[in-house]
């Protein structure tokens, strides 16, 4: 499955150590959930939250709201505990395995969505989201991130999105603007690699599907489509296939050699990037640490990343994470209580100052644009429409399984062209559909 766009970026520092408590309400580890169908009104509140590489900002946040709420809750405390992202898949199945063990609210990659929600691990919340006076604000794709078959199976904790990083020094040696369509940011990078022939013009990589995936949508084409609750393949359709030619074509002498670009992922095209080797990268809100520890700090621009035509904006992925309630709680009132709590406008405001997390209500994005020139881009991405993956459980085996970054590589290899490459990834795509309706 993939991760939240903010952790995926991460993932190689994340700490490989066991659960790590907070010293926010020194509960035991074992809980009173029993699956039994009760909502208590007292006990321990058991919370898993993600590790992030430097932890202590956002535990600050969290113990605060966490004091906040148990202030309100005369006899509850909150066990909150951190854990590494890559053991996520192995504790959730646990957890939904064995209610007494399991967390009464956890935080999620976005896309584990629909699977938790086939597992039966998340809690159906649609009635307490849709009264939360906040949620109002949430943007429509952020909402979209925690629905599955019209219900809501948690708060968007925050979302991430990318956009288009630029060598502002190279530019101006060179004479050059900042790419007002997808053919310009071509045009672009192979004058970059011809005149600068150490760099690439626009670093991509064959297994950077999030990098990729805006060409295709911005030449009209997608992932899959849904029709009658059923989802079939739409890598192969004419549009996809233009936006697939789009992106593999710079895969290239004249741009990033598919010897060293093939088999890079979306932080290999960052590392690149910050490093001084590339002219332009497509990268995150996420990435700007990464990009300010490089080489070049203070050289560097960030603009959406335009689309096919002058004066629009391909949409790009909007990764993030979520919070969710399980169905196993015997708390659930206090759950969803917390879940505002954490997942409210306050929380959020302060993760952004913290940590950098886009977060996912309007106004509070409008402000924090307001406050930081550096996030104006990627809200303006997310305002004109961001996409996001197929809400169906058969998303994490075709993620699992490589099936896009393989038909990338394929193609920039010259393995295959667009068309027979195209055509066996909607075959592995429809089988897992199948598989998962059946």
């Amino acid at each position: 499955m993939k991760l939240s766009t903010r952790l995926t970026t991460t993932l190689s520092a994340l700490l490989l150590a066991g659960l790590t408590a907070t010293a926010t309400g020194c509960a035991p580890s074992t809980s009173d959930n029993r699956g039994d169908g009760a909502d208590r009104k007292t006990g321990t509140l058991r919370v898993w939250l993600f590790q992030e590489v430097n932890n202590k900002p956002k535990a600050a946040i969290v113990d605060k709201a966490v004091n906040a709420f148990t202030a309100r809750h005369e006899g509850v405390k909150v066990d909150v505990r951190y854990i590494p992202v890559e053991s996520r898949a192995e504790r959730m199945k646990a957890a939904f395995n064995d209610p007494s063990s399991a967390p009464d609210l956890v935080e999620y990659g976005n896309t584990d969505t629909a699977g938790y929600v086939r597992d039966g691990g998340l809690a159906d919340v649609t009635a307490e989201f849709d009264a939360w006076d906040e949620a109002k604000d949430t943007d429509r794709t952020a909402r979209g991130s925690v629905t599955v078959d019209g219900k809501v199976y948690g708060a968007p904790l925050f979302v991430g999105v990318r956009a288009l990083y630029y060598r502002t020094d190279v530019f101006d040696d060179l004479g050059l603007k900042p790419p007002r369509t997808l053919k310009e940011v071509a045009d672009t990078a192979r004058r970059i690699r011809a005149e600068r022939p150490d760099m690439y013009g626009l670093a991509v990589g064959g297994a950077y599907t999030y990098g990729a995936m805006p060409f295709v949508w911005a030449h009209g084409g997608d992932i899959a489509t849904e029709r009658d609750g059923r989802f079939r393949a739409a890598v192969d359709s004419p549009a996809s296939r233009a936006g697939i030619t789009a992106y593999t074509d710079l895969f290239g002498k004249d741009n990033c050699p598919a010897s060293r670009c093939a088999r890079m992922g979306g932080n290999d095209t960052v590392e690149a990037f910050a490093a001084g080797k590339a002219g332009m990268a497509i990268a995150g809100d996420f990435s700007r640490q990464a990009v300010e520890s490089g080489q070049v700090k203070g050289k560097y621009a960030v603009v959406p990343l335009p689309g096919v035509k002058t004066g629009e904006i391909a949409p790009a992925f909007a990764g993030g994470n979520n919070l969710g309630v399980l169905r196993s709680t015997s708390h659930r009132t206090l759950a969803v209580e917390l879940m505002r709590e954490l997942a409210g406008k306050q929380t959020q405001r302060e993760l952004f100052d913290a940590m950098g997390f886009l977060p996912t209500f309007d106004d509070v994005r409008k402000e924090v644009a307001a406050d930081e020139p550096f996030v104006e881009p990627f809200v303006r991405t997310l305002r004109a429409g961001a996409r996001f993956v197929p809400a169906t459980p058969a998303w994490g085996q075709i993620d699992a399984g490589q099936v896009l970054p393989t038909m990338f590589q394929e193609i920039a290899s010259g393995r295959k062209d667009v068309d027979t490459a195209s055509a066996d990834a909607a075959r592995r795509m429809n089988a897992d559909f199948a598989k998962a309706a059946s």
